[in-house]
């Protein structure tokens, strides 16, 4: 009866030591799973800090280059949300235009499309919230216009989440399954993320793009300041002389119009005529002037006729420059002509000629810059004018007094008189020499000088 007990005991542990063992194991087990899962959360995570460090990189070392970002972006929300297509639009104006794609459903980029509530990604600016859509194609009610893309392409699960910049939606990113698989709360939140880290990448290039545009019109502003001033700076150094002036007015014209040769020309009742030259011989200037206008077709001649400015997109497909090309062959390289006329009350009296050696036309700003330098032009020439005749009348005047002076000084010898006289002539009208000669009986007496 005893050894009975003894072994009956001896059993009844063996089973407890196997029970206590299943159970160790079965911890361990957990253990070993719960491990394990932490793990792949970690490296879920990790990859996630990854992608998101990598986008934050490129947003830093290329501001600029949204479309690196953006392409970065998408990729990363497919392979971490698990989708299989992801399109990223931006809001413009009324639509919707398609500025990043990664999957295999085609998506045309550029695409513009409306922003109506029948589409995912549009419900979801709309709203200002995430959209997800378990089985697009049979929400044909719902999303009438997304329906019937889904049902074209083949995709079923979309999910669509605002891009938000200080409440406002700039656009969306749009997620696609190509079966029926609802994504969880922890993909729409880490989407969520990378529509964040779009909008930044959107937000620095505007403001860079804003930043580099006002920097460039403030140097643009700062260059035409400039010219001015040399031109002005031109004008009251040499007042009577338009050579130093028309220089300065057409390289600073050619320079900042982006051109590489130029010419300003006058007008002398019967053509044009190079005044200033920029980048070319004056025997360049004279050729395309003198054969430019008497050619029908040319923008040259169209501009004397009309007194309106013309431009000409590319000068080498245009038959009535053959002539000009082969009297002069450095016109062989002009493609893009500008010409802007001087004129003063309607009347031509001069114009600017500018040349680029590629097709590139020049923009409404140049134009108008161009156009300036001919108003200035016009009252160079009109200052020069004036000063000019000032100056011929206070010499009429001071000659006259001269020989009123004589007259005065010697009232009974005339001789002195004539000399005056003619000394004052002779000066006045640039003459090497002169004589003064009486008319006596038939015969003329030369009387000075004697």
């Amino acid at each position: 009866m005893i050894l009975a007990r003894k072994g009956a005991k001896s059993r009844t542990g063996i089973i407890s030591l196997r029970s206590k063992t299943t159970k160790a194991r079965t911890h361990v087990d957990r253990l070993r799973a719960a491990d394990a899962d932490l793990k792949k959360k970690l490296t879920e995570a990790l990859d996630q800090q990854a992608a998101t460090a990598e986008i934050l990189r490129i947003i830093s070392t290329s501001p600029t280059e949204l479309q690196s970002v953006l392409e970065v972006v998408v990729k990363s929300a497919a392979r971490f949300c698990k989708a299989d297509d992801v399109t990223i639009f931006e809001l413009d104006g009324q639509d919707l235009r398609a500025t990043a794609h990664w999957g295999p459903i085609p998506q045309v980029i550029g695409l513009r499309m409306p922003c109506v509530r029948g589409h995912v990604a549009a419900r979801a600016i709309l709203e200002r919230k995430p959209v997800q859509v378990l089985d697009l194609q049979a929400e044909i009610e719902e999303f009438p216009e997304g329906s019937a893309f889904a049902k074209r392409f083949g995709h079923r699960t979309t999910l669509g989440v605002p891009m938000l910049r200080e409440r406002e939606a700039v656009g969306t990113i749009v997620l696609r399954r190509t079966v029926v698989d609802s994504f969880t709360d922890k993909q729409i939140a880490l989407l969520k993320t990378f529509a964040d880290q779009a909008v930044i990448a959107i937000e620095n290039t505007r403001l860079l793009n804003e930043l580099r545009q006002r920097t460039d019109d403030l140097t643009e502003a700062l260059e035409q300041q400039t010219a001015t001033s040399e031109v002005l700076r031109a004008i009251s150094s040499s007042p009577s002389e338009l050579g130093p002036v028309f220089k300065a007015m057409i390289e600073n014209a050619t320079r900042l119009c982006g051109a590489e040769v130029g010419t300003l020309a006058l007008y002398d009742g019967s053509g044009l005529r190079g005044a200033a030259v920029y980048g070319h011989s004056e025997r360049y200037a004279d050729v395309v002037s003198r054969v430019s206008r008497s050619l029908p077709g040319t923008g040259l001649g169209e501009m004397e006729a009309t007194r309106q400015t013309v431009q000409v997109a590319d000068v080498a497909a245009e038959p009535a420059y053959d002539d000009i090309r082969r009297l002069n062959a450095d016109f062989a390289r002009v493609r893009t002509a500008l010409y802007v006329p001087i004129t003063k009350e309607s009347d031509l009296i001069g114009a600017f000629l500018i040349y680029r050696h590629q097709v590139h036309p020049f923009s409404e700003k140049q134009v108008e810059l161009v156009k300036n330098f001919a108003a200035q032009a016009v009252i160079a020439i009109e200052n020069t004018r004036l000063l000019n005749e000032l100056r011929e009348s206070l010499q009429q005047q001071t000659a006259t007094a001269d020989v009123l002076k004589v007259i005065s000084s010697a009232p009974g010898e005339l001789q002195p008189v004539f000399d005056a006289m003619l000394a004052n002539v002779t000066r006045l009208c640039e003459a090497k020499f002169a004589s003064l000669l009486l008319h006596e009986g038939d015969q003329f007496r030369r009387v000075s000088p004697p």
